[in-house]
């Protein structure tokens, strides 16, 4: 699946409620670092929903990314719905962020539930490792994963039919 193509006026995937302009895409661009974990968490969810793959691996911990390539990142791009950060950890030079990363993929809704871990190194916030976990998918009546503002049944449940 393609990658949507978003201007730096629309309002940033992260779920920041910022424009991307003013949200990752200085991340993206390398002319900002992330300051914490939480920012560059959402930085990388952003770069899987727009197609920045070199900016996965530039964030992606070299002694973790174990043979990791951008071919790889793009291959089988899902449909990004909607990211939803559950718990921040308090931090020093680690952090964890754990979060629901809600994606459809044929016609199946998903999301990765991951507890991911951080580290600063030389000033620089990377992506170390994950645990997974089960993510439950919403009721009908609760929001939607993407932020809409409708109730789910409204919104992405009519993408699975």
């Amino acid at each position: 699946m393609s990658q949507p193509n978003i201007s730096a006026a629309e309002l940033c995937p992260c779920a920041s409620k910022v424009q991307y302009q003013h949200c990752c895409q200085p991340l993206h661009l390398t002319q900002a670092i992330a300051t914490s974990p939480e920012q560059l968490m959402r930085s990388r969810y952003c770069a899987f929903v727009v197609g920045k793959f070199d900016y996965l691996i530039a964030t992606h911990h070299p002694d973790f990314r174990q043979g990791l390539t951008v071919e790889q990142l793009a291959t089988d791009c899902p449909q990004w719905l909607g990211l939803h950060i559950t718990k921040v950890s308090p931090f020093d030079t680690t952090g964890d962020v754990t979060f629901k990363a809600w994606y459809i993929a044929n016609k199946h809704i998903d999301a990765i539930y991951e507890m991911s871990s951080f580290v600063q190194l030389n000033g620089h916030w990377l992506y170390t490792t994950g645990k997974q976990m089960q993510a439950r998918l919403p009721n009908r009546n609760e929001p939607c994963i993407c932020h809409s503002g409708k109730k789910f049944k409204h919104c992405c449940a009519t993408l699975t039919s």
